[in-house]
């Protein structure tokens, strides 16, 4: 690790993350212009939110240890532009002081979804708006990993202490501005019949934004930048509107009766009158025209390219701001039936000033018109095809919003984009929806069709595409540097290699792996003395996607949660952050950032949708494409997440997803597509839960034949962390340890085993056992070696000096005892203790030592809690574990060198939840 370039890194991401946070804002109500603030306008906060801001959501994709957070509070503090009531801020100081935040304990998902308000009275509320003329009110949200959000109170619903404190704001307050900072969109249906609503004049969504998300906010109302902001989901009057609420949340088999049928799709096609916040709504503190300029076609058939010149003009007189066009498709009918209208393509202008203009260019491929034909009603089964009609494009800054252009594309026969083989297609008879006939309103009834189901023979498709093994040929002294170099091929290097050894190499260490960057998710590659010796270097994977996740302590930058870099539709400023965010790994020594997440928001209480972009395919491919291409150009990758249907965390690990193929391909797998072929995306983790029958690490559809054969992927596949696999053939029974099924899948590398489980097999995985049983062959390992080799060859890993791992590190003793109980160090230390706490240790002897933790947790499996430990100050070890279900566990530490002298023992908790019973010192 690189103190001065993790600091400069750091440095750097600072303005962009800002930027970024302000971009994502999204303005949706502002009635008289009461944003942005006014130079004269004095503002009262309301809401602990104000101090307590929301940053991230919980669970892997938000647990960064950050060095420092601005609130609101701060950001506003520190922004000349705001003047904020004191007197009231005092109060809420004084009342959180008393009521100070809860997290759980600390606890995995244990953290609340939402933090007890101050109940406000009537004249504390009178007495703030005698020296303000306005207010704002923070409504504060969390859910994440493990935790799924719920049509309740205090989660998508307002509390009655909430409705209360807006209530009586409004009474008193005519102008008032509702911050949403929320992980989530929620309901926002109480706009509508809360008492004194007409004093709501303005409502916000600033999401939880990082490190950074007090200033950006600032910015924002301020009148410093205007809102640029749109929304990426459609927001409903009711939660039931939701075309997926009937089947989310089950714990056996969520069917997407829904179909290609997600969010805008389904209500801009069946239930218009449903929608409160349209998708890509969002307003700015100026106006815009948007002039179509120029239409171009240039090609034919599936390879002809239209492109759209617009120009973009600010009409306003005082605010300069940046726009977003929208570009949406309504495609003819046909036989498969389309959504009304779909979004096809779009773009971010720069900064105009008032009544200056911008241009900008959209090209879309006529392919993206293309719908998929699972049932072969067009004549063209599991194929991409355009049907023939008139293909008419809207544009403007909303999907309710966008005019119909005079560009339209006429089709006059079915074109045939891509003939493609029946892949990962139900095993399971169910019935989905279809536009039926089209109302006066110009709505579409609904109908119900059967779901075409499986007809191919995995077992056939296996066989038949089974590789070559190559002949074992022992060490030639050829090492993973040559290959790098060009001296010798990946097969003739491979072929070095035992079966023991390839065995190895397919298995991940971790959580907080001493081999890589303290704290970090996993280790792999060359975990063992026989593949170190092949030169294969040991590379890090660290949790994302807002940043990275060390439970060493070691401090990262938090940037916004996928929602919100989702709502900037700012595809460059994306790759610019992810490009930083890379620095900071490389600086780390870490090769591989654990997202960006990229499944959809099928459904609004998904707890994990905030490391999700969009309920858009497209939208979420291009973002997640922007920020692995960042993280490739600075020399790292990104491992794009969940692979795939990993839309609720209820039940994550067994709720099977079953969906048709055309539900597959069009709208769950598409952003994953996109993300490898224009993304330079070179990782990719499945998801826990089945697709269709098979655990997504050992579908074999999912893995080899979309993933790779027809998308061209040439990566790694990891599993999620301690994944379940079944037969890729005949599906049944799954278990952590049917590594072998993984590997005919093609997913290359099981996510994790113990620090140093990988030679021992300490999981006790069936990979040898199948290899000597031929239900696993050579040639299968071998392959799965041969990607992992060819990934780690382009990581900086391979850059680093190659060193054996040292697993005894020394430390300085103190010359003096510090004040306090000192204990010899050879002993077992009672604690009992689940928070930060510091023993002086004395050494009497040079020599080695061995640390060991004694600790329960009270939470399932899944479950990762961690303290580390340090000596005089200075890192030595990461004790993590698992859920233990309360059961008392030993978790081995390290050995250390110690000589004569004191050492101060700090024990911090990092990633709380377990109780630290004892630490054991023995001389090794």
């Amino acid at each position: 690790m690189n103190k001065q370039e993790i600091n400069d890194a750091q440095r750097n991401l600072v303005s962009v993350s800002r930027q970024a946070a302000a971009e994502g804002v999204v303005l949706l109500k502002n009635t008289d212009s009461v944003l942005p603030l006014k130079e004269k306008d004095v503002v009262s906060l309301f809401g602990r939110c104000q101090i307590d801001t929301y940053r991230s959501g919980t669970g892997s994709g938000g647990a960064v240890n950050v060095p420092y957070a601005i609130s609101v509070l701060e950001g506003f503090r520190a922004n000349s532009a705001i003047t904020i009531n004191e007197d009231l801020v005092a109060v809420y100081q004084e009342w959180i002081a008393n009521n100070p935040f809860d997290d759980g304990g600390g606890a995995w998902a244990a953290e609340p979804w939402f933090q007890q308000e101050m109940s406000l009275s009537d004249d504390l509320v009178a007495s703030a708006s005698a020296c303000s003329n306005k207010a704002m009110v923070f409504i504060g949200r969390t859910a994440g990993e493990d935790q799924d959000n719920a049509d309740e109170q205090g989660s998508y619903r307002l509390t009655d202490c909430e409705i209360d404190m807006i209530t009586k704001v409004a009474s008193h307050f005519s102008d008032v501005i509702v911050v949403m900072n929320v992980t989530n969109i929620m309901d926002m249906s109480w706009l509508n019949t809360l008492e004194h609503k007409q004093s709501l004049k303005a409502v916000l969504y600033s999401w939880a934004a990082g490190m950074e998300g007090g200033h950006a906010l600032a910015d924002i109302v301020s009148g410093q930048q205007s809102p640029s902001g749109r929304l990426t989901d459609t927001i409903a009057h009711h939660l039931s509107d939701y075309p997926s609420s009937p089947n989310f949340g089950r714990k056996d088999r969520n069917l997407y009766v829904e179909d290609i049928y997600v969010g805008y799709r389904y209500f801009e096609t069946f239930q218009p009158d449903a929608v409160l916040f349209e998708f890509g709504a969002g307003l700015s503190y100026t106006a815009f025209t948007r002039e179509l300029v120029d239409f171009s076609l240039h090609g034919e058939g599936a390879k002809a390219l239209l492109i759209f010149d617009i120009k973009v003009s600010n009409i306003g007189s005082h605010y300069a701001s940046k726009e977003v066009v929208q570009l949406y498709v309504e495609a003819p009918q046909g036989q498969l039936g389309k959504p009304a209208k779909v979004l096809i393509g779009f773009a971010k202008t720069k900064v105009i000033e008032p009544n200056q203009s911008d241009f900008v260019k959209i090209s879309v491929p006529a392919s993206m018109l293309a719908s998929y034909d699972d049932s072969g009603v067009t004549g063209s089964r599991n194929s991409y095809v355009i049907e023939s009609g008139n293909y008419q494009f809207f544009m403007g800054d909303s999907i309710r919003h966008a005019k119909h252009i005079a560009a339209d594309y006429h089709v006059d026969s079915l074109v045939l984009v891509e003939s493609l083989s029946e892949a990962c297609a139900p095993t399971y008879s169910f019935e989905r929806i279809k536009p039926a006939k089209k109302t006066p309103k110009g709505v579409y009834e609904s109908c119900l069709e059967t779901v075409p189901v499986r007809t191919v023979s995995l077992a056939e498709r296996i066989q038949e595409n089974m590789p070559t093994p190559l002949d074992i040929v022992g060490d030639q002294g050829i090492k993973l540097i040559d290959v790098k170099q060009g001296k010798a091929s990946l097969s003739e290097f491979v072929a070095q290699m035992t079966p023991e050894q390839l065995a190895m190499i397919v298995r991940g260490e971790g959580m907080c792996s001493p081999k890589v960057t303290p704290g970090t998710a996993s280790a792999f590659g060359g975990l063992s003395d026989g593949l170190f010796n092949l030169g294969i270097p040991v590379a890090a994977a660290a949790d994302g996607p807002s940043g990275i996740r060390m439970d060493s302590g070691h401090k990262a930058t938090q940037v916004p949660i996928g929602t919100l870099l989702g709502c900037t539709w700012n595809i460059a400023l994306n790759e610019k952050l992810f490009y930083l965010i890379g620095k900071e790994l490389r600086a780390n020594h870490i090769d591989t950032l654990l997202g960006p997440g990229i499944n959809i928001h099928r459904h609004p209480l998904n707890g994990r949708n905030f490391e999700y972009f969009s309920e858009d395919p497209l939208l979420t491919g291009v973002m997640a494409a922007a920020q692995t291409r960042g993280l490739a150009n600075a020399g790292v990758s990104g491992t794009i997440k969940h692979f795939a249907g990993n839309d609720q965390e209820t039940a994550r690990v067994d709720v099977d997803s079953v969906m048709s193929e055309r539900a597959l391909r069009e709208i769950h797998i598409k952003p994953f597509e996109v993300a490898v072929k224009e993304g330079k995306a070179s990782t990719i983790m499945t998801s826990y839960n089945p697709v269709n029958g098979h655990w997504a690490a050992s579908n074999y559809d999912l893995n080899t034949t979309i993933l790779r054969n027809e998308w061209g992927f040439s990566g790694i596949v990891m599993t999620d962390w301690w994944a379940k696999m079944n037969d890729p053939i005949n599906a049944g029974q799954e278990s952590k340890t049917f590594t072998s099924f993984m590997l005919r899948a093609q997913n290359d590398l099981y996510m994790v085993v113990e620090h140093n489980g990988a030679e021992s097999n300490i999981m006790g995985d069936d990979t040898l056992e199948a290899l000597a049983e031929k239900t696993l062959t050579l040639g299968e390992l071998q392959r799965s070696a041969m990607n992992i080799c060819r990934f780690l060859m382009a990581t900086p890993a391979m850059e680093r000096p190659l060193k054996a791992y040292e697993p005894i590190q020394a430390f300085t003793a103190l010359d003096q005892a510090p004040e306090g109980l000192i204990h010899q160090a050879v002993q077992t230390l009672n604690l009992h203790t689940n928070v930060n706490t510091s023993v002086t240790l004395e050494v009497n002897e040079t020599a080695n030592y061995q640390f060991h933790g004694v600790m329960h947790f009270d939470r399932d499996s899944l479950a990762q809690s961690a303290c580390s430990l340090f000596l005089n100050g200075e890192f030595s070890m990461t004790l993590p574990t698992n859920g233990t279900d309360g059961e008392r566990v030993a978790v081995e530490g390290l050995q250390v060198k110690l000589q004569p002298g004191f050492y101060v023992l700090d024990i911090d908790f990092v990633k709380p939840g377990l109780m630290l019973e004892e630490i054991v010192i023995s001389k090794a």
